[in-house]
Parts: C-alpha cells; structure tokens; sequence
C-alpha cells in the first residue's frame, strides 16, 4: 500500500532529523552507538562488570570467610541445590556422609537424604567490613561498615554447606573463588596502568620529538622484547624473600607484567603521534607556546583514545593470564594470598584432578573472563571507527 503525502513527508522528516544527529555527534557518541550494535560484546560488558562487582563485594558473595574450614570435609564433593520438598518450595542441600575404604583408607562420600540444610538467601553468617579496606591505600582503607549478611548461606551456620565442593583443608571452594576475584582482576587493572603511562609518556616522546630520542627508545622496546620471559620469572622467583609479605609480592609481580606489557603500547603510540604531529591543529598549538605535555595530553591522545581503550581492554586478559600462570607454576602469588593461579596449584597432580575435578571451577573463572574481555575488546576495536 503506497504511503500518503503526509507519511511521505514524517518518513523524510524522520531521516533528515537522523542525518542531523549524526553530523553533530561527538566522537565517544558516535562510539557508543556502533558498540551497542555489538550484542556479543555488550554481554561481555555485562560478565566483566560482574565480576568485578564480585571482586570488590567478595565477603558479601562468599558464603563462608576465606580461611574457615572444616577438617573432616576435605575434598567434600559439591552439594547441588534442591528448590522443592515434597512438592513444597523449600531451597536446601544434603547432608554428606562418609565411609572408609578398607583397602585404601580413602574416603567414600555419599548423600544423606535425610539431612536436609536449608539455605536462604541474604543468611546471616560471620561479621565481616564492606568497603575498601582491603587496599593499601591511606585513607580508602578507613572507607567500609561492618555486616553479617551474606548473598546466600545456610539458615543454620554451622551447617556444611559446599555448592563447589571443598579443597584439601575442607575449604570452600566457592568462597575462596570469589575471593581469588580480587587478587586476579586488580593484578591486571593495575598493570594495566603501569602499562599505560610507560606506554603513552615513552611512545608519545618517541613520535612527538623524534631524532635521538626516538632512536633511544625504540632501541630499548626491541631490549625489552628480546628478553624471554621465562628466565626473568624464575630468576625473580629465586630472589624474592620468603618472609615477604602478600601485599609486596603483589606488587612485584604487577610491575613484572606491567614492564614486560607496555612495549606493543608506546609502538602503537609512535605511529599515531608520527602521522599526527604534521597536522594543522598540531602545528598551530605549538606556534601558540603549546608545551610538549599539553601536545601530548590535550591534543594528540584525544583523537585516538577509543584505539587505546580498545588495545588495553585487550591486554587485560593477557595480564590475568600471565598472574596465573606465574603463580601455577610458583613463581607468582603463593599461599596465604588467594588467587586463580594459587588454587590451580592443587591441579598439578594428576591423579588429583582425576578424583577431585571440582578443583577446576578456578580454571573455568579464567576462561570466562579472558573470553569476555576479549569479546568485550573486540567490540571496542570495531566501535573506535565509528564512520
């Protein structure tokens, strides 16, 4: 059915209104409206935002505190939710028993039908601090209140209850999985930023000045790359302190991984700067008295911040990957600390994983949010040219 003239002329007017928007638009517009289009990618937003709500909630998620344990669950197996008794509405878990391999003294777990461990949402369990008082920075740390409610629980706290099973000293397996969120996602956000600024001030000299400088700096990018990284890990491994404290190795791994990442950054820097710094606009902030600084924060990386967010969003992952390999192997992290790499330390064995493969569920959390961030960076690559 042919339209009229007046919907004929809404339909124009509809069109020239969208034409008009999209001439006016910002650039960050502009990219938001092209990554909306990206659904995987969106959705990749959304896991990565949750996680990292987890890693800053953790004690709210968890069900149990980090180090609480029951000895006489080691390697419980996973207890499966039951939403319905009897037909009725009534969520809760199994009691476990267990028996005595007469031959090899190995614990049999069983199901007892009979014990029935009501869980709740928003239980009440042990008293713990909201907020950002687990970050070694003056001031945030003092930032938090104290609460006892935990997402989800057993109505009776004493209860065992194990929704991923227990590790070798009867812990939680999911509690110290959320906790591990923490140490994993901060490693990588920190480095990032490390990786950043070296990044954007070596790079951005390198293209801007020229001569000399240039000729210095990309000869120390082609060092740094040429170095392998597996010797330079255990020989830092080898002369780290025992006596070290968490929050110190911590740190030490973080500037490894940041000074081993920030290469790929500052090239990538270079040629932008190269191309750009011939331009009128850039000519005529220097005629102005522009300082190098002002060149560099105010006029140049603006014109290509989504292609840096876009190449960090895909560097994150590889930084979570680098910390748990690091500490799988022992030359990362190493217990007390809690991380992904930390926890997988139990796998190495074999005949481990064979018996116990609950002991996976951290492996499974790496592969979710490298997926998602590289997801997530992929939209981002394709939204950071917008026309």
């Amino acid at each position: 059915m042919d339209m009229t003239v007046h919907e004929q002329a809404v339909v124009l007017g509809m069109h020239e209104e969208s034409e008009l928007k999209l001439e006016v638009a910002t650039q960050w517009q502009l990219t938001w409206w092209k990554f909306r289009k990206h659904k995987l990618a969106m959705f990749s937003g959304g896991v990565v935002i949750f996680f990292y709500l987890v890693a800053i909630f953790a004690e709210f998620f968890a069900p149990w505190e980090r180090t609480q344990y029951i000895a006489e669950y080691v390697y419980a197996p996973p207890q499966p939710v039951h939403l319905f008794d009897d037909g009725k509405w009534s969520p809760h878990v199994k009691g476990l028993t267990f028996e005595r391999d007469p031959d090899s003294f190995k614990k049999i777990w069983k199901i007892d039908d009979e014990n029935k461990i009501p869980i709740t949402l928003f239980a009440k369990g042990a008293e713990y601090k909201v907020g950002l008082h687990w970050m070694p920075v003056p001031y945030l740390n003092d930032l938090y209140f104290t609460t006892s409610r935990h997402l989800i629980g057993a109505k009776d706290p004493t209860q065992p209850m194990y929704l991923m099973g227990a590790d070798k000293s009867g812990r939680d397996i999911l509690t110290r999985l959320i906790y591990s969120t923490r140490i994993s996602l901060s490693v990588g956000l920190v480095g990032v930023g490390v990786s950043l600024m070296l990044g954007i001030t070596l790079g951005g000299l390198s293209g801007l000045v020229g001569g000399w400088v240039d000729n210095v700096i990309q000869r120390l990018i082609e060092i740094v790359m040429s170095v392998p990284d597996l010797p330079i890990m255990l020989a830092i491994a080898a002369s780290v302190p025992l006596d070290w404290s968490v929050i110190k190795v911590y740190f030490l791994i973080t500037l490894v991984i940041a000074l081993r990442s920030w290469t790929g950054l500052a090239r990538v820097v270079r040629s932008k700067f190269l191309s750009l710094r011939e331009d009128d606009f850039i000519l005529a902030a220097k005629l102005d008295g522009a300082p190098q600084s002002r060149l560099i924060f105010r006029h140049m990386l603006p014109s290509f911040y989504s292609h840096i967010i876009a190449s960090l969003t895909l560097a994150l992952p590889g930084m979570i990957l680098g910390e748990t390999a690091l500490s799988f192997l022992g030359l990362g992290l190493r217990a007390p600390a809690v991380s992904w790499g930390v926890m997988l330390q139990e796998t190495q064995k074999v005949a481990v994983l064979a018996l116990y493969p609950w002991l996976l569920w951290p492996a499974a959390a790496v592969i979710t949010i490298v997926l998602a961030f590289n997801f997530l960076g992929d939209g981002l690559r394709d939204a950071a040219d917008p026309y």
